[in-house]
């Protein structure tokens, strides 16, 4: 019979205590190396005493289709969803401002995104929905197929625009969850010169 391979358990003790002494000077942890760590305590601790995430670690959106995509506008530059009935078309304007509407008395102009990101168009159907947004310098009104509602998006679940998001539709592209959510960056949109719609030209 032969004999027993005999384990230096010693040896391989010292072995794995070098090991974990390597990788501790190895690894130094950058300022975004501590606050990904911070961030993940902060989520494991908040699953085990079960409370809510806090608007730090959310989005609220408001989620809506436009052709066969889906996207979302943070709630904060949201002021209404309109249910589009007439719109009244504006001379001299570029394509993408389908024209004003009034809404209670205000009138707002009407930009059709679809049409903005070349994504494909359609006429104008009776049941297209207006979304309201707004800044304290800029309001105007962007036309969607349909509002799909609004929900809390962990912010951690938004992740950057991919490459296959090009041009013009990118450009506004905030990120992308996993379920192919797109946020646009509502600020952006409201600040682009594009959108002013200056209401005495023409005549």
């Amino acid at each position: 019979m032969e004999d027993e391979t005999t384990i230096d358990w010693e040896q391989i003790h010292r072995r794995l205590k070098a090991v974990e002494t390597a990788i501790g000077r190895e690894f130094i942890p950058t300022e975004q190396n501590k606050k990904e760590i911070l961030r993940t305590r902060a989520e494991q601790l908040a699953r085990e005493d079960g409370r809510e995430p806090t608007a730090e670690e959310t989005l609220e959106v408001i989620e809506f289709c436009l052709a066969t995509e889906t996207y979302a506008l943070e709630m904060a530059y949201v002021q209404e969803v309109y249910s589009l009935k007439e719109i009244t078309p504006l001379p001299c304007v570029p394509s993408f401002v389908k024209g004003i509407v009034n809404v209670r008395g205000q009138i707002f102009s009407v930009i059709d995104l679809k049409e903005f990101f070349a994504l494909p168009t359609e006429e104008l159907a009776a049941l297209n929905k207006v979304i309201i947004m707004h800044t304290d310098d800029m309001e105007f009104g962007i036309l969607v197929d349909n509002i799909i509602g609004g929900r809390s998006v962990p912010r951690k679940a938004i992740q950057p625009a991919p490459s296959t998001l090009t041009g013009v539709q990118g450009k506004y592209a905030k990120g992308v969850t996993s379920e192919r959510l797109i946020i646009l960056d509502a600020a952006k949109i409201l600040t682009d010169r594009r959108m002013i719609v200056n209401e005495n030209v023409g005549g």
